[in-house]
C-alpha cells in the first residue's frame, strides 16, 4: 500500500467522528502489547483535536493512525503520546510519518520544551533516533506525577514504582531543542547496546522481584 494514498494532517473538528474508534484502537494495542498506552476517553481525544494538538492519518475516510501531544511540568516537557496505527495499515510507513508530523507540531506548539518518550519498542526507538532523540535516564524526564500515573495501566507498573520511578523495562529518550549535542546517532550500531541494556534491566529487576517475594515468604539472606 503506497503512502500517497493516505492523508495525514493536524486534526480539527472534521476528525471528531473518529474519536471512539481511536480509543478502541488504543485499548486493543495496549491489551496486545501488555504495556502502557494510557487509557483515554473519546472526550479527551476530541479535546486534543480541537486544541490542534493531534495528528490523524486517514485512508478513504477511515481512520488509519493517530498521535497526540501532551505537556508536563508547566510546559517544560512535552511528549508525543498514543501513537497507534490500525492493524490493516501497519508496515506502510504511516507510523514514521505520523511521528514526524507530531514531532514538528510539538516544536511549534512548545518551542522551549524538552520532548521525550518512554518505550519498549525498538521500532519506535529507531524513529525517535532518526528525529534526533537520544537515550537518557529516567531522572532526566519530567517529575510530573500526572505523567507517571499514565503508566498505571502497564503490566510493569509495579516494577516502575518499586524502583521509585528511576528504572523500568522501557527505554527513555529525550530531544532537547537547546542542546548542542542534538545529533542523530547511528541506531543500527547502538541497537545491540540497547537490546543488551533492556536484557540487563529485565534480569536485574526480575532478581529484585524474586528477592522481594522470597522475603515476603519469610526467607531471609544468610
Amino acid at each position: 500500500m503506497q503512502n500517497k494514498k493516505f492523508k495525514i494532517h493536524v486534526a480539527n473538528a472534521t476528525h471528531l467522528v473518529y474519536a471512539e474508534e481511536i480509543c478502541r484502537l488504543m485499548e486493543e494495542s495496549a491489551r496486545i502489547r501488555g504495556t502502557g498506552i494510557a487509557k483515554r476517553s473519546p472526550d479527551y481525544i476530541k479535546e486534543k483535536m480541537m486544541e490542534g494538538k493531534a495528528v490523524v492519518a486517514t485512508y478513504e475516510n477511515k481512520i488509519a493512525g493517530f498521535c497526540y501531544i501532551e505537556s508536563w511540568g508547566h510546559g517544560k516537557f512535552a511528549a508525543n503520546s498514543g501513537l497507534i496505527v490500525a492493524p490493516e495499515y501497519r508496515k506502510s510507513g504511516i507510523a514514521r510519518n505520523l511521528k514526524k508530523m507530531t514531532f514538528e507540531l510539538s516544536l511549534k506548539k512548545f518551542p522551549e520544551a524538552k520532548l521525550f518518550g518512554i518505550t519498549t519498542s525498538l521500532a519506535v526507538m529507531k524513529i525517535n533516533s532518526d528525529l534526533g532523540y537520544r537515550p537518557v535516564t529516567f531522572s532526566e524526564l519530567t517529575d510530573d506525577d500526572e505523567f507517571w500515573k499514565g503508566c498505571s495501566s502497564c503490566r510493569n507498573y509495579d516494577i516502575l514504582m518499586r524502583n521509585e520511578r528511576r528504572m523500568c523495562l522501557c527505554t527513555a529518550m529525550l530531544y532537547d531543542p537547546k542542546a548542542k549535542e542534538n545529533q542523530k546517532f547511528d541506531f543500527l550500531k547502538k541497537l545491540k547496546v540497547l537490546e543488551r541494556l533492556n536484557h540487563i534491566k529485565e534480569t536485574l529487576l526480575n532478581k529484585v522481584q524474586q528477592a522481594t517475594n522470597g522475603n515476603n515468604n519469610g526467607i531471609k539472606d544468610k
